[in-house]
């Protein structure tokens, strides 16, 4: 059998709630380790290609957040909220024995990546923003909430991956069959009896309609000042307009951006561009 590319690590969060997160790379290698922190409904999974590529001279670190793949589901609905999050991931870099990450965040990580900075900046030595800003136009949130909250079953990984692609067109307008199946095994699981089902809690939708546990997010942005950012936007977003993404450079003038043709909400982080800017940042560490 195939030795894996990663460590699967499974630790108590201050609450008792299992959480669980992948741990690729040498423990011990020379430069920042990095920690991946996925979108809403995502898992660790979406961070694989990024994390194989980093691991050959970083430790990458990539959680399940509470409700989502391997990580246990939280009985109370209301612990689904941003606060949590950031208590959580802060527990995942206590656990490892990491005490300075560059944050890859992706939607949901990059507000989390925005939150570390208020609670331990000391903690990063640099965030990667996926395709998020301080403004959430209404659309874009509306767009998502009308999924979250139900729960999906399917036949077989066909009809996951044609679901995805009736949902999702608009974002990978360059993308065939393959794309759509991978991004179906990476979203759902497969259940006992054989089915393909959602792989998250979606009661989260819950915490998500009220904006739970999210504080005004400007003032968040604004504790990234010292801290060096890359900020990514897909061409087609719905979540990160233009002109937020034109103000982010306002407010932080040293920030690094770079947009992706061709994708909505969110960027893979393996396009070329991407990759190259995720490769080159932060530079000297």
């Amino acid at each position: 059998m195939a030795r894996k590319a990663y460590r699967e690590r499974r630790i108590a969060a201050q609450d008792g709630l299992m959480l669980y997160y992948r741990d690729y790379g040498d423990p011990n290698a020379g430069e920042t380790p990095v920690l991946c922190l996925g979108g809403l409904t995502r898992n660790s999974k979406d961070a694989h290609t990024v994390a194989l590529r980093l691991s050959q001279r970083r430790r990458v670190l990539c959680p399940d957040y509470r409700g989502r793949g391997k990580s246990a589901r939280d009985p109370n609905p209301a612990n689904y909220s941003a606060e949590i999050y950031g208590s959580d991931a802060i527990q995942v870099l206590d656990a490892a024995n990491v005490h300075k990450v560059v944050v890859i965040g992706t939607s949901l990580g990059g507000l989390l990546g925005m939150a570390l900075a208020v609670i331990r900046p000391a903690a990063l030595a640099g965030v990667i923003m996926n395709d998020i800003g301080p403004d959430i136009p209404k659309a874009g949130a509306s767009r998502i909430a009308g999924y979250i909250g139900t729960a999906e079953v399917f036949d077989d990984w066909p009809s996951a991956a044609a679901a995805l692609r009736t949902r999702h067109a608009k974002a990978y307008p360059d993308t065939g069959e393959d794309f759509w199946l991978t991004l179906a095994r990476d979203t759902y699981a497969q259940s006992d009896d054989g089915k393909i089902v959602t792989d998250y809690d979606v009661s989260l939708a819950k915490s998500f309609a009220s904006g739970a546990g999210i504080p005004p997010l400007w003032p968040m942005f604004g504790a990234l000042s010292n801290i060096p950012v890359l900020a990514i936007r897909g061409a087609l977003s719905d979540v990160l307009t233009a002109e937020t993404f034109d103000r982010m450079a306002r407010e932080k003038p040293d920030l690094v951006r770079v947009t992706i043709a061709n994708r909505g909400h969110v960027p893979l982080l393996d396009e070329p561009e991407a990759a190259a800017a995720i490769d080159d940042f932060p530079t000297g560490l």
